[in-house]
């Protein structure tokens, strides 16, 4: 993961609404995200992701899209895109995200009870976007068989975990002083 690790240390801070926030290709697409980051990225993913009987790939948009793309392109597993704008299709299940520094509704379509569902995100850093999933996920009756999230955040609380479930993560940062700091290269299995 040294083009991972390298691009974060190298990552640009900003402050919204008192959050430290970095830019990064993967959370951002800017700087623009070079094909080997992603690639590597995604050999990571499928190593370390329950993959045996997954049905589905679910991603919140807009920032999973990319590697969940890339990730479902290598396994053949199907991608359901988490949208920020109601259809109003059959079986669609609103769900409000809560993060650190916004608040939504999502949007969930194409699952249905019973899918095993591998769920992918770019960065863990509240837990707001994932617990919001997992529990549209719980109310229509899939089986979330694994969480994946790329980049984890470590300040601060999980709401992930308080909703019962944990991810996986291909690294852990912090952001003290204004930088990126790699507090586990390896990120949680």
């Amino acid at each position: 993961m040294d083009q991972l690790k390298q691009s974060l240390l190298d990552a640009p801070i900003i402050e919204k609404n008192g959050y430290h926030y970095f830019v990064h290709p993967i959370s951002d697409g800017v700087p623009m995200l070079r094909p080997e980051l992603l690639r590597e990225i995604v050999i990571k993913i499928i190593r370390k992701a329950e993959l045996e009987d997954v049905d589905k790939i679910v991603t919140p948009a807009a920032m999973g899209i990319h590697i969940s793309t890339a990730v479902s392109l290598m396994t053949d597993i199907p991608l359901v895109v988490v949208r920020k704008r109601q259809y109003g299709l059959e079986g669609e299940v609103a769900l409000s995200q809560v993060t650190g520094y916004s608040e939504n509704e999502m949007y969930v379509n194409d699952v249905y009870e019973g899918d095993r569902v591998l769920l992918l995100d770019d960065v863990l850093s509240t837990g707001g976007t994932l617990a919001a999933l997992t529990g549209a996920l719980d109310e229509i009756g899939a089986d979330v068989r694994d969480i994946v999230s790329v980049i984890k955040k470590v300040d601060g609380e999980n709401k992930l975990a308080d909703a019962g479930y944990e991810a996986k993560t291909l690294i852990n940062v912090d952001v003290v002083d204004g930088e990126v700091v790699i507090v586990d290269e390896h990120g949680d299995d």
